[in-house]
């Protein structure tokens, strides 16, 4: 080749290359331009312009890890979760050593309650960098929203350990101490959450509620104080404070508390209900003081009428009628509270109560028997079925007497009040064979019972 062509043909490949740079170096200012106009429009919440923007961007950088997490982070802003979730890990892809997609698509799946797949992004973020305690928090919390209390309790311990001060680490740990039954650590970790934030309300309310069931009735009064003190726009954080200082025996205050409540919001029905409770415990810790009665009523009648009622008002006002010996319109009220969804269990007791009363037999058992299948755990069951044969008995009804006493019978099967009211029941039934037995084993228990020892010279 001429020593001419030589210089030609390096001069093509000079300008060639001259080229191919320039476009790329327009391509990557390109490129540059539309992230900029992206974190732009993303920081005035423009987020439609934000994906447009971060969309060009990714055409010319297909391999754009920060595209792909700004648009990701543009499509949640949007709600376009899946979008967003498929942003995240296309980053997380492109750069299997950086955490920031890895928490970021935890973050979004963990908004669509996929909290399985959450805590396994956040775990293998945390393979990447065991020191971050913002996402061992996020596990821990993954953790237990997935039911593993026991799990996130043994993450949060790693939490803790990183960063101390992370007041809702403390909070969440103070939750999963007290549904494993560990109230004095639940208390402990609460109290360090308050403590490092003060504003914390989910927190004070939980330590309120722990410390009530201390009998800690002024540290829980202290605690939503604070709760009514921090949020004044929200009248149940008067209620709760009235009915805790009520429950601490600040009765007066209570009724204060409760009658502000009232000026600041006059139709609603939970400060007229916790009104009512606060009036109706105070006559009954008075002897049924028919002025505290009456006021309990009135409390209560104002939001028992109404058509949306729940359950538990009727029964608190059911109990109020019964008290005042307004026994029919007692029966009704209870009937109501015994039909009304979801149901408060204690109304079906009561409402049997005031049925009976009123020689409405059926009625009163079959609202006991409705009790029994509603409540998972009666501890007052023998006594329960005990009365529904009771009633049975009155209903004629021998063979549902039988069966219920031996449910009794089952339940506590060494006490002779139950064998011997089953014992008769066998008699009337002429179950002979089964009344004898059943006596001789009631007299074992209670040899010196007249009743018991009566029936035993019938046979």
């Amino acid at each position: 080749m001429s020593r001419t062509k030589l210089v030609a043909a390096i001069l093509a490949a000079l300008g060639i290359a001259a080229a191919v740079a320039y476009q790329v170096a327009a391509r990557e200012r390109d490129y540059r331009a539309l992230v900029a106009r992206g974190d732009t429009a993303l920081h005035d919440d423009q987020a439609f312009a934000a994906i447009e923007a971060y969309s060009g961007a990714i055409a010319l950088r297909p391999d754009s890890v920060l595209a792909h997490l700004r648009r990701g982070e543009a499509y949640r802003r949007r709600g376009e979760l899946d979008e967003a979730a498929r942003d995240f890990r296309t980053a997380a892809s492109l750069d299997p050593n950086a955490t920031r997609p890895l928490e970021a698509l935890g973050d979004v799946l963990f908004q669509m309650q996929r909290f399985d797949r959450a805590a396994e992004t956040y775990a293998r973020d945390l393979m990447l960098d065991d020191r971050s305690a913002a996402v061992s928090y996020k596990l821990a919390l993954a953790r237990y929203r997935l039911g593993d209390v026991s799990g996130a309790q043994s993450t949060l311990a790693s939490t803790i350990r990183l960063n101390d001060r992370l007041a809702e680490a403390q909070y969440l740990s103070g939750v999963c101490d007290h549904e494993l039954h560990h109230d004095t650590e639940a208390i402990q970790a609460l109290e360090r959450a308050v403590a490092l934030a003060p504003a914390l309300v989910p927190a004070r309310e939980e330590l309120a509620d722990l410390y009530t069931a201390a009998g800690r009735h002024g540290d829980a009064v202290a605690q939503l104080t604070a709760t009514a003190a921090i949020d004044r726009d929200h009248v149940e954080r008067q209620v709760a404070l009235g009915l805790a200082q009520a429950r601490a025996g600040q009765e007066e205050v209570a009724v204060l508390t409760l009658g502000n409540a009232l000026e600041r919001s006059s139709d609603s029905p939970i400060v007229y209900r916790a009104l009512g409770q606060v009036w109706l415990d105070r006559a009954q810790g008075h002897n049924n003081d028919r002025v505290f009665l009456e006021k309990a009523i009135q409390a209560l009648a104002t939001v028992a009428g109404s058509a949306n009622a729940t359950s538990d008002v009727l029964t608190l006002y059911g109990r109020a009628l019964t008290l005042a010996g307004q026994n029919e319109a007692a029966e009704r009220t209870l009937e109501l509270a015994a039909t009304r969804y979801p149901v408060d269990p204690q109304a079906l007791v009561l409402y049997s109560e005031a049925a009976e009363r009123q020689m409405h037999i059926d009625a009163a058992r079959q609202a006991l028997i409705d009790y029994t299948g509603l409540t998972a755990r009666d501890d007052e069951f023998v006594s329960h079925a005990t009365r529904i044969a009771t009633l049975s008995i009155r209903l004629n009804d021998r063979e549902t007497a039988s069966t219920w006493l031996q449910r009794a019978v089952d339940a506590a099967p060494d006490d002779a009040r139950v064998l011997e009211p089953l014992a008769e029941a066998q008699l009337r039934a002429k179950d002979t064979a089964g009344a004898r037995a059943t006596v001789e084993r009631a007299l074992a228990k209670d040899p010196t019972n007249a009743v018991l020892l009566k029936l035993q010279q019938s046979f």
